[in-house]
């Protein structure tokens, strides 16, 4: 009787800002967008939530979705997602190349590439083709007719929330074979639940 053995498919799940970036990508976003005087008018209204976060009474969750009520509110989805676009165009000079080395190496060996990110769609979206990602989880805002609530759809993609969102979209993380590179706390859950974790792979490049 000839044996079958099964392979479990291969997944590559990359956090965004720090892992693949040198930096964050967020605030920079809010000010293309916004203008600096009204992000930093924002955050000066927040630097008490700011604090709760600091001293652990918060969560980061909170205060990100106190941003986003702040400033995209009203604002035109078409808009900002135009602004998206330039802003995925500018972030490319902030890539580690060992980071975008691995994601080419994963591509070849043709492991499901997942990108996996708190940052917003609004230039995630653009930047998950560009790199060659198959799917994109990530942080989604919520708009109607063309017009953003300023609120989020759904939970911020950090934490916890990254390996529910990956198991929603591939199923038990235990059926895989889980590649995952993060680069801080907000990728804890996500690299405990990998067979191959990675943490800060990219900090020298």
């Amino acid at each position: 009787m000839t044996q079958v053995y099964s392979v479990k498919p291969v997944v590559a799940a990359f956090d965004f800002d720090g892992t693949i970036t040198t930096k964050d990508t967020f605030i920079p976003y809010l000010k293309k967008a916004f203008g600096k005087r009204a992000v930093y008018l924002a955050l000066f209204s927040l630097v008490g939530e700011a604090i709760k976060v600091g001293v652990g009474i918060s969560n980061r969750d909170s205060f990100k979705e106190k941003i986003v009520a702040k400033l995209f509110v009203g604002q035109s989805l078409d808009k900002l997602q135009a602004i998206g676009k330039e802003h995925a165009k500018e972030i490319e000079r902030w890539f580690r190349p060992a980071a975008i080395e691995k994601i080419h190496w994963h591509k070849q060996q043709g492991h499901r590439l997942i990108m996996v990110s708190a940052s917003l769609d609004l230039y995630l979206e653009p930047m998950a083709k560009r790199l060659g990602f198959d799917e994109l989880l990530c942080t989604r805002l919520s708009a109607k007719n063309n017009v953003l609530s300023g609120r989020l759809l759904g939970a911020n993609c950090r934490g916890i929330g990254k390996t529910v969102q990956l198991e929603l979209l591939v199923g038990p993380l235990a059926g895989i074979e889980l590649y995952a590179y993060g680069d801080s706390a907000g990728d804890k859950e996500m690299l405990e639940a990998a067979m191959h974790p990675f943490f800060k792979p990219f900090i020298a490049n």
